[in-house]
């Protein structure tokens, strides 16, 4: 497993909160560490998923993610 830590723009509650952490909880391959207003900090495994799937899943909540 390696672990990530991706900056998350545009949250500012915790519904923002749980919403980012429930996507990334339902992604193959991936242990949420860490989700607060504006950062993500998940454990992966590379050869199931990808830094960029882990992104596009809280961007496809309406978070730009870098």
């Amino acid at each position: 497993m390696e672990q990530t830590t991706i900056a998350i723009e545009g949250m500012s509650c915790e519904h923002c909160v749980a919403s980012v952490k429930d996507a990334l909880g339902r992604l193959d391959g991936v242990q949420v560490r860490d989700v607060k207003v504006g950062a993500a900090t998940v454990a992966y495994d590379p050869g199931r998923v990808t830094p960029q799937r882990i992104a596009q899943a809280v961007e496809a909540e309406g978070y730009p993610a870098r």
